[in-house]
């Protein structure tokens, strides 16, 4: 095994809060999932590590990974993970003699490379000149011209004022797309389709890009409409080798963020596929590049492609990548930045096999597609007893999802010899992910990976809002489907009821009634050793299981079928929430004497939301555009609330005048908090 740095030499590797709650070997990220891997892959070679955590991240798991950690601050960004002096200052106290950046924040910072350049540290990424040509999109765009990279039609200067915006809109044609210069990961981005969105495009754009990378600028060019969104995995050395390590399709977004990504892509041949990697790999040398790099394009429906931007990092999705190559690309990075050249031709790297992976998120999916969700993790566990299931991740039962970090809970990755091998492993893993204390995105991922148009590859950017356009619903249940989930609720509460019945007597046999929805069934259901048969509007469905009821999985067979359910919560009232086909579903159990008296209880009336406006997620408030009196359109934007860097702007559901306004500009508030009541 190679080491390339010996002597118990430490690597500072940080993590950001792109993810959780790591940073290792003195990573310079916060996002706990690069961390951890960036430590394992340290220890394999033999490497030492040092850990740099906020005081909230204290208890993290990287922390807990490294042989030492260094806290650098508090826990809001710019006093911990983008702060440089204390970064260096946590380098100097551990003798770190390299620094792996991770994902985001510093990883694309040249200032920082420079200062670890001028104290002798290893930056283990490309040098500052590539990080300040690709990490400038107006710079990146002329460079990828000289270089003879296809390119986006659109303005190549900074765009100053809104009004400026608007010009060059027009002039440009609509659509076009506002992007942060020095922005990335779904950062600092909008679409306009007319003046109004560019002006508020231009507005949000440019407040998330100062809130998350510190630079403002935007640029404006034409928006390529339904696209593919595929990009190159590129790797180089400084004796000025590079290859392109194949493709990762990444269509699957929710603003402008993956959601799901695999390789390699259905829709590229290997004529596309070369051309495409010829490209990316001219753009690197164009730039001296050294390290792994990525470098995006926008495909349409002829493969005509553009380049998009250059990531001068590791990517989020670098492990599809590693599946069906076999190259660890962390050790290639440490490799390079040691000195040594690439170990392989083009003509070495191979693609074996298909490689999945989807985001696993603390988000709300019914809300935007995922809004992000607070809270403590009170059980988790990942489904590793899968063959050929990958989870990176930064997190462990217990771990805090907190407002000041990307919500991401994990990576999870499935491979297999075909693309349908790999999606049916990735939906059996979602199904035995356990995930509780907070809301979570599995259900859409599920949906997504087992929906017909995504299964024969014909999926774009626009693939969320096409599949979904009034809103992710959760997984609709076909009339044999919800035969299965109630008959699973039935028996399961037939299990309960006789586990914690001391006589039994002869019965075997119960009349129950079931409620899921608004809709009422009568069950019958008799039981026999670890077999329920139970009878739902005529249909017999025979329940076989083992009825754990300590585990959160619940495997049964139905009619032959096996499902993998879990129950999050049963009491004892009959109600009972199932997690079936990913999604979460409320059943009601109750005995035909209890379905009778209770139709005598009065029901809670709902809270009439017309009139007040509630925050939709915990964050951060950024502005409030009304105070009492004044008289707000239906439509109008009332405030602003900042959560996990993105900014979301609330508008009022009717017209009406302001009554009170019980939040300020500063403060933090927490999902379902009251901001605005209006007349």
């Amino acid at each position: 095994m190679f080491m390339p740095f010996l002597g118990g030499v430490d690597i500072i590797t940080w993590l950001t809060s792109d993810y959780f709650y790591m940073n290792s070997a003195l990573s310079a990220r916060r996002d706990h999932i690069s961390c951890n891997e960036v430590i394992k892959t340290c220890k394999k070679m033999g490497i030492q590590t040092v850990a740099v955590h906020s005081d909230v991240d204290a208890n993290a798991v990287h922390v807990k990974m490294a042989d030492e950690a260094v806290c650098v601050g508090p826990a809001p960004t710019s006093k911990s993970y983008l702060n440089m002096d204390a970064i260096m200052n946590a380098i100097r106290v551990t003798g770190a003699e390299a620094v792996h950046p991770g994902y985001g924040f510093l990883s694309e910072n040249k200032e920082f490379a420079k200062r670890l350049a001028a104290e002798g540290v290893t930056f283990i990424g490309p040098d500052t000149h590539a990080i300040q040509a690709m990490g400038d999109k107006i710079e990146s765009k002329l460079i990828a011209k000289a270089a003879k990279v296809n390119v986006i039609p659109g303005f190549d200067g900074v765009v100053k004022t809104a009004e400026e915006a608007v010009k060059i809109a027009q002039d440009t044609g609509y659509p076009v797309m506002i992007k942060a210069s020095a922005g990335g990961g779904g950062k600092g981005m909008r679409i306009a389709w007319n003046d109004e969105e560019t002006r508020e495009g231009f507005r949000f754009s440019s407040q998330e890009a100062a809130s998350s990378f510190g630079d403002d600028r935007l640029l404006i060019e034409k928006y390529i409409d339904n696209p593919r969104h595929i990009e190159i995995q590129v790797l180089a050395d400084q004796h000025g080798n590079a290859l392109w390590l194949n493709e990762r399709e990444c269509s699957v977004q929710r603003r402008n963020q993956k959601v799901v990504e695999e390789a390699p892509s259905t829709f590229l041949d290997p004529v596309t596929r070369q051309a495409m990697g010829e490209q990316a790999v001219q753009l690197a040398k164009a730039v001296k590049y050294s390290s792994a790099g990525t470098v995006e394009f926008l495909v349409d429906s002829k493969k005509n492609f553009y380049f998009l931007e250059m990531n001068t990092r590791l990517q989020v999705e670098h492990p599809i990548t590693e599946c069906i190559t076999g190259l660890d690309l962390v050790e290639q990075m440490i490799r390079v930045a040691n000195g040594y050249q690439l170990q392989h031709k083009q003509e070495d790297i191979p693609i074996n096999g298909w490689a999945i992976e989807t985001r696993v998120y603390a988000e709300d999916p019914y809300k935007s597609f995922g809004l992000p969700s607070v809270g403590w993790l009170s059980q988790y566990q990942e489904p590793l007893n899968l063959a050929y299931v990958r989870v990176d991740s930064g997190i462990q039962e217990g771990s805090d999802i907190s407002i000041y970090y990307d919500p991401m809970i994990s990576k999870l990755i499935t491979y297999g010899a075909t693309r349908a091998e790999a999606l049916a492993r990735m939906e059996d893993a979602l199904d035995n992910y356990v995930v509780r204390g907070v809301t979570h995105n599995i259900s859409l991922l599920r949906e997504i990976i087992t929906h017909p148009r995504f299964i024969s590859g014909d999926i774009s950017t626009n693939f969320l809002p096409d599949i979904y356009p009034n809103g992710f619903k959760g997984h609709e249940l076909e009339v044999d489907e919800r035969r299965e989930l109630l008959a699973s609720a039935a028996a399961l509460y037939i299990t309960t009821q006789l586990r914690s019945q001391r006589v039994l007597g002869n019965l075997r046999h119960w009349e129950l009634c079931l409620e899921l929805g608004e809709e009422c069934h009568a069950v019958e259901v008799t039981k026999s050793g670890n077999v329920c048969t139970v009878e739902i509007d005529g249909v017999r469905l025979e329940v076989k299981g083992q009825w754990n009821l300590a585990s959160p999985l619940l495997p049964l067979t139905i009619n032959g079928t096996n499902r993998m359910l879990q129950c999050l919560s049963r009491d004892a009232s009959g109600r009972i929430v199932l997690q079936y086909l990913g999604t979460l579903f409320k059943v009601r159990v109750l005995s035909k004497l209890a379905a009778k008296l209770n139709s005598y209880m009065p029901e809670k009336v709902p809270e009439d939301t017309s009139s007040i406006l509630r925050s939709p997620m915990p964050g951060t408030v950024v502005a409030v555009s009304v105070k009492p009196g004044d008289t707000v359109a239906e439509g109008q934007e009332i405030c602003v609330i900042e959560a996990m860097k993105m900014q979301n702007s609330l508008t009022a559901s009717k017209q009406a005048k302001v009554k009170n306004v019980h939040c300020k500009p500063g403060e933090t508030v927490g999902e379902g908090d009251l901001l605005i009541e209006l007349d």
